[in-house]
């Protein structure tokens, strides 16, 4: 007798190893979560729940034309013949499927409550009704013409399609999201056009690169709308390797409400973000003090989208408030991408965009053959009846006499005239009716239609070239059902570039006002409130005068240039007031006690800026790269004892043109003058004694202009200063008649 314990029906009990019976049953269920749960056909982009669920409302003949069914009826037609999974789950799907917030094309026309952005669920199976669209009728064209394989379903009553025809592609105009054991799929949705177009550049050139093919896919097109910031390298890179993400932001305009005051209103949030929830932590971060620039935010949505935020101070600039907006609430989000799917219907793997184009049309290609062998195995076997047809029509009497008299007829005409017993039965079922001579042209006509398309076809499944041009037909047709011109095609998302702005609190929180900054010769600065006009009451200490006065606002930033070469950076806020006689700028900059203030001037972003030194070296400089982060400067320009930093004017114009202290004037192109970030530049004219006194970018259209002592302005054109034209360390001419005797062309960023 066996030592072995003996189960209730009789069986012994097997030793079996843990550790393999897990691993084997955990990869049993990685599998099947991979395949048929969690990860979408690349072919049709749907998942398995999603298949079932269209495939089972064709079943019930739910067509666009057709009118609608309760969604509880479909619930359970998919859970009884397809999907043994729960009820909830399966109308989750389906309703997603219905979501136009959250489909691009959806696939399910819906009847009553499915869902809104702001997160709310859709009302219970019972209450709602739907029926197929005509993107989800293009999925499922085909199918019951042998386009694709079927299997059977979990218990073997019935069969299921593996994949769908699939005349959309549904992966890239619908996307995917889902989580599998060990690996998830992230694909965004696209706009059909964009996609066909692509895919026409595909079928020409097989081997497109990604970069031409993104000229046709820009980037995602999200149901929602808004705005995709991603830098179009990120872009590139996320579609060659098929793993990145994409930077949304909420679309919004600003909104006047008089008197200096305004409200942003945001029009369309990013995709998959509930609106609600977004309100609800705005309104949080609100109340915790986190959202400096914001004074209100209420939600005025009806049928669109709008949100209100209202700015703290009328001062603050809405870019500025977005962009604090934007880094701290969900109206920024990423959408990852990682377009890992099921290539055949078998091997999880990652593809690039041209992979996942190029495998729709393989499918497509398969789509045809099949489609074409259907059809013309359904010609082979009508023209087979037709032929019998003509044989009896041929033949009518002796067709009639064996039908009336012979006890076999059937036998007997296969005998007589060499038929099938296909067409032998055909024969035997014709009516009299049939029997007319009009039946008979009839039926030549269409003997003679069909046979045309069987030679077609049969030349159509041989050529490779003709399968290709057919599928281009079909992409073509599909371009113009889904264009942009369409409400259903027009591109929602738009491509953009976020401003590059760094929120500073402490300046956007100051209040724009003008002001009047004075520099004194002995270096005492202030800031007097508007722009002042007549500078001549301006008081100052004994033995001290105006060396410079810059209009400006309390948001600018003032650049001071000095004789070591350094640029310095104030905010025109933080400097005195016009109380007194305002406060030593070297308190504000450490600038060594042997150096002194060359300039003061408003900080422009675009502009570029001329420097020089006292003997004569130089180069241009863009303003962005002189801005200093501490007290102690930036070092721009590289100046040794005794030389100096004394020449900084703005860049306006094509021409320079340089004066020395011997009074000698050199003019050349601009061109010739290199760009740096730092160093001693090039020299810009040669001087035997002395060194340069001025020097002033013009436009040659323009012509030069000065200013003398009584500030009159006196210009030369530029066929006038042939005398003075040159190249770039030549040491010039004397000045022409009337330049000032101080040999300045005048003060460059008045």
């Amino acid at each position: 007798m066996s030592d072995k314990p003996i189960l209730d029906n009789g069986g012994p009990i097997e030793a079996v190893d843990l550790k393999q019976a897990l691993e084997e049953r955990y990869l049993a269920y990685a599998l099947s979560t991979i395949m048929h749960r969690a990860l979408p056909d690349v072919r049709d982009g749907l998942k398995p729940v999603h298949r079932r669920i269209l495939f089972a409302m064709r079943e019930l003949k739910l067509n666009p034309e057709s009118g609608f069914k309760k969604c509880a009826k479909i619930v359970g037609e998919v859970m009884g013949n397809y999907h043994p999974h729960g009820d909830q789950a399966i109308y989750d799907a389906l309703v997603r499927l219905a979501q136009s917030f959250a489909v691009r094309y959806p696939m399910v026309d819906g009847q009553g409550n499915f869902g809104n952005v702001d997160g709310d669920n859709a009302a219970a199976m019972r209450y709602t009704e739907s029926r197929l669209t005509a993107v989800a009728e293009a999925l499922l064209d085909g199918i019951d013409e042998d386009t694709v394989e079927f299997r059977p379903t979990y218990d073997g009553t019935n069969s299921e399609p593996s994949v769908l025809p699939a005349a959309v592609p549904n992966l890239l105009a619908n996307g995917a999201t889902g989580i599998a054991v060990g690996m998830a799929t992230s694909i965004p949705p696209h706009n059909l056009e964009e996609i066909a177009n692509a895919l026409l550049h595909l079928i020409k050139h097989p081997n497109a690169t990604i970069a031409k093919l993104v000229e046709f896919i820009p980037g995602p097109d999200f149901p929602t709308g808004g705005l995709i910031v991603e830098p179009r390298d990120s872009i590139l890179e996320a579609y060659r390797t098929g793993r990145g993400g994409f930077r949304m932001r909420a679309r919004w305009h600003k909104e006047d409400t008089g008197r200096g005051t305004y409200r942003v209103i945001v029009t369309e949030i990013p995709y998959q973000v509930q609106k609600a929830k977004l309100i609800e932590k705005s309104a949080e971060l609100l109340q915790d003090k986190k959202l400096a620039l914001l004074g209100d935010v209420r939600d005025e949505s009806a049928e669109e989208v709008r949100i209100v935020f209202e700015p703290k101070s009328r001062s603050i600039d809405p870019v500025v408030l977005m962009e604090s907006l934007f880094k701290l609430t969900d109206l920024e989000t990423r959408f990852s991408l990682n377009m890992n799917v099921l290539s055949a219907g078998q091997v999880p793997n990652v593809l690039s965009l041209r992979d996942v184009l190029k495998q729709w049309l393989e499918h497509r290609i398969d789509v045809l053959v099949r489609r074409s062998n259907y059809r013309l195995g359904r010609i082979e076997r009508r023209l087979e009846v037709l032929d019998g047809y003509l044989i009896a029509y041929l033949n009518i009497d002796e067709v009639l006499r064996i039908v009336r008299f012979e006890d076999e007829p059937k036998v007997k005409l296969m005998a007589s005239f060499k038929l099938t017993e296909v067409q032998a039965d055909a024969i035997l079922n014709l009516r009299l009716k049939a029997l007319s001579r009009l039946e008979e042209i009839e039926i030549r006509a269409e003997h003679e239609k069909l046979t045309k398309e069987r030679r077609d076809l049969k030349r159509l499944i041989k050529s490779d070239d003709l399968q290709w041009a057919h599928v281009a037909g079909e992409v073509k047709a599909l371009k113009d059902t889904y264009a942009k011109s369409t409400s259903l095609g027009r591109r929602r998302s738009e491509i953009a570039e976020a401003p590059e702005i760094e929120v500073d609190l402490d300046q956007v929180l100051v209040e724009r006002e003008p002001i009047t900054i004075i520099l004194s010769e002995k270096g005492w600065i202030r800031a007097l409130r508007g722009h002042q006009g007549n500078l001549d009451k301006l008081d100052f200490k004994r033995g001290d005068t105006l060396k410079r006065a810059v209009q400006a606002k309390t948001t600018d930033k003032l650049i001071v240039f000095a004789t070591n070469g350094r640029f310095y950076t104030l905010e025109c806020s933080q400097l005195p007031g016009g109380r007194g006689h305002g406060e030593p700028l070297k308190l504000m900059i450490d600038v060594e006690q042997n150096h002194d203030i060359v300039d003061v001037f408003v900080h422009q972003p675009e502009r570029r800026l001329l420097v020089a030194s006292t003997s004569g070296y130089g180069f241009v400089v863009q303003e962005t790269e002189v801005i200093a982060a501490t007290r102690k400067g930036k070092q721009v320009l590289n100046v040794s004892e005794p030389d100096e930093a004394k020449i900084c004017v703005p860049v306006d114009g094509d021409h320079v043109a340089v004066v020395g202290e011997n009074r000698k004037l050199l003019v050349f192109e601009l061109s010739e003058l290199y760009e740096m970030t730092r160093g001693k530049g090039n020299i810009l004219q040669r001087y035997k004694d002395g060194g340069i006194s001025d020097a002033l970018v013009f436009a040659k259209a323009d012509g030069l202009s000065w200013v003398d002592s009584a500030g009159r302005t006196f210009t030369l054109q530029y066929s006038e200063l042939r005398d003075w034209l040159g190249r770039r360390a030549q040491a010039g001419r004397m000045v022409p008649k009337g330049f000032p005797r101080s040999n300045r062309f005048g003060q460059p960023f008045a």
